[in-house]
C-alpha cells in the first residue's frame, strides 16, 4: 500500500484516524543508528509500525524491529512522543492518520541487517552520513533527538 506524508501542508487531506505506533532508536557499537529505507515511500526512517492488540508497547517495538531489520532489541527508554496534527499520512486506502508516534530507545542485542516486505535496505548510518539520505523533516526530528540524550524526553 503506498503512502504520502503531508507536513504542514494547509491542502492535505483531513485525518480520519489515529494509529498508536512506535518507532525504535537503536545503535551499535560504533554509535550508529539502524535506518531502514521504506518500500511504500522510499523514504528513509527508524524501524517502527503500529500496536497490535494485546501488546504492550515494547513489545511492538521488539517485534516491528525484528520484522523490518533482522535486528534484536531490548527497550531502555523513551526518547519522545510525536504528536504533530499538521503531519497526516495519506495511504491508498483511503485512511488519512495524524501523526501520533512514541519513539523507544533501545539496545542491540543481536542480528544482522536483513531486507524485508517493509524495508528495501536496511543499514546502520553513522550520525554524519543522515544529510546524504532521505528522511522526512518528522523522522529526522526524532533521530537527532535520539542522538541528543536529552535527559527528559521530548513531548510534542
Amino acid at each position: 500500500m503506498a503512502r504520502t506524508e503531508h507536513f504542514n501542508n494547509p491542502q492535505a487531506p483531513k485525518p480520519n484516524s489515529i494509529v498508536v505506533a512506535v518507532t525504535v532508536f537503536v545503535q551499535d557499537a560504533e554509535d550508529r543508528v539502524l535506518l531502514i529505507q521504506r518500500t511504500d515511500n522510499g523514504l528513509w526512517a527508524l524501524p517502527g509500525g503500529a500496536q497490535d492488540f494485546g501488546e504492550y508497547i515494547a513489545e511492538t517495538a521488539v517485534r516491528e524491529t525484528r520484522e523490518e531489520t533482522g535486528i534484536e532489541v531490548e527497550v531502555t527508554g523513551v526518547v519522545g512522543i510525536y504528536t504533530n496534527p499538521n503531519h497526516v499520512v495519506e495511504y491508498s486506502d483511503g485512511e488519512v492518520r495524524q501523526q501520533f508516534s512514541i519513539c523507544l530507545r533501545a539496545t542491540y542485542i543481536a542480528g544482522e541487517p536483513t531486507m524485508s516486505d517493509e524495508s528495501s535496505a536496511v543499514q546502520w548510518v553513522p550520525q554524519e552520513g543522515l544529510n546524504s539520505l532521505s528522511i522526512h523533516p518528522s523522522m529526522r526530528l526524532r533521530i537527532d533527538h535520539g542522538f541528543e540524550r536529552r535527559p527528559d524526553p521530548y513531548i510534542g
